[in-house]
């Protein structure tokens, strides 16, 4: 069922160099009046929160004032962030490129009304991770959100457009901060949506070289995952201690590919395994997937994949300066790596207590692992593509309970020892 909440993208990624340069300075004027109406917001929610509490909905005029201010707000945050190049209105009427639908009122729950902060509090942990505040971004200092703004100000004032995945991987933390809003503001009773999915309706269909497959069917062991730090233990020594050798075997792929344009293949797949091991280890210390891996990185073994295609042709400008070419992946990937240690802490209470893991929290740590083990893939040569930032149709799970495991690929067999 659609969340009651939802954002709706028709940015055509064409940015103005001269609004993008003065950015900051433009939307002064409406950070000062969202200050302004955020005062009268504020009484607005403690009335909406009592006549809620009493009535079991809120009353239309309530809702439809503080929803004209969350959408408004969520055009400030978007053009701040360069998510969108129109000037915004100022008054949250206006079709936005970056808009916010938000249902009718409903019934809520008295007793989800009185405990709404408590219980919004693990949704706040990832907003904030993403957008590095709650409200959608409008007082943040890091995150997702504030990452992709920085490197998209950077792509934008070079191109004149920004680049479709940090534009989408933006607009999946502001959907969350928004849906998170509506829910501390009592718009909805609908917990907000961690899905990736979920949070834009149209998604690029990619073919990268390096993917990830989910065929999880969500079920947790309680007992594995009380015990999963400790159950993790032997895989992080392993993996530290192949580690060592893939660090030879980098520098050795860097000259070798420096030379040749082209990577060894022994060299390709012994680096290959070691990535999909490494993805298979996360994914379990992470609760994105349930059963104990094996310690080989053998393909078509675990439910989350690290797919590798065969080696490729590179361009031995790009080899030669790779480690600086992948500093802005680097930045984006510090912003995952914080979202799947979140997903990982809040799944852990949840799959204790459930047996399962919720989808949302399992398809935003999914993302982030993806995002990640890319960026492994490019830093160790493995590929010459960049990291894809924003979610993409490809990353859409099976059927839970799907035996989707692919076959082995034969560029991407671990050597044998």
């Amino acid at each position: 069922m659609s969340h009651p909440v939802k954002l709706v993208v028709t940015d055509d990624l064409q940015r103005s160099r001269a609004s993008v340069f003065f950015r900051l300075l433009l939307a002064i004027p409406h950070l000062i009046w969202l200050a302004l109406w955020g005062v009268a917001v504020a009484f607005a929610l403690v009335a909406n929160w009592f006549v809620t509490l009493v009535r079991g909905t809120s009353p239309r005029a309530l809702h439809g004032f503080i929803a004209q201010y969350l959408r408004y707000e969520i055009h400030v945050v978007a053009y701040l962030n360069l998510l969108a190049n129109r000037y915004p209105g100022f008054d949250g009427d206006d079709e936005y490129p970056v808009d916010l639908v938000i249902a009718e009122p409903a019934r809520q729950n008295r007793w989800t009304v009185f405990f709404r902060f408590p219980l919004a509090y693990p949704a706040l942990l990832i907003a904030a991770t993403l957008a590095g505040g709650v409200g959608a971004g409008t007082r943040s200092y890091g995150g997702l959100l504030v990452t992709v703004a920085v490197l998209g100000w950077f792509a934008a004032l070079v191109r004149a457009r920004t680049p479709r995945g940090l534009r989408d991987a933006g607009a999946y933390a502001v959907s969350y901060g928004a849906q998170t809003s509506a829910y501390l503001f009592l718009l909805t009773d609908r917990y907000p949506d961690s899905d990736p999915q979920a949070a834009l309706g149209d998604l690029p269909a990619r073919e990268d070289p390096v993917t990830l497959t989910v065929a999880d069917d969500l079920r947790r062991s309680r007992l594995t995952v009380f015990f999963r730090i400790l159950l993790v233990v032997p895989h992080f020594a392993w993996l530290y201690l192949w580690g060592v050798v893939v660090l030879l075997a980098w520098i050795a792929n860097w000259f070798a590919t420096l030379f040749a344009g082209r990577s060894p293949e022994a060299l390709h797949r012994f680096i290959a395994a070691y990535l999909r091991y490494g993805t298979q280890v996360l994914a379990y210390a992470a609760l994105i997937a349930n059963p104990f891996p094996g310690f080989t990185g053998k393909p078509g073994t675990y439910p989350v994949e690290l797919v590798v295609a065969g080696r490729q042709r590179q361009n031995r400008w790009t080899v030669f300066f790779r480690g600086l070419l992948a500093l802005p992946a680097l930045l984006i990937s510090g912003a995952y790596v914080s979202l799947l240690a979140t997903v990982a802490i809040l799944g852990w209470c949840s799959a204790l207590v459930r047996g399962r893991m919720p989808i949302g929290l399992r398809n935003a740590g999914a993302l982030a692992l993806r995002y990640h083990e890319q960026l492994n893939a490019y830093v160790f040569l493995v590929t010459p593509s960049y990291p894809y930032s924003g979610p993409t149709a490809a990353d859409a799970p099976t059927t839970p309970g799907a035996p989707a495991f692919l076959p082995p690929e034969p560029d991407s067999q671990p050597v044998p020892a």
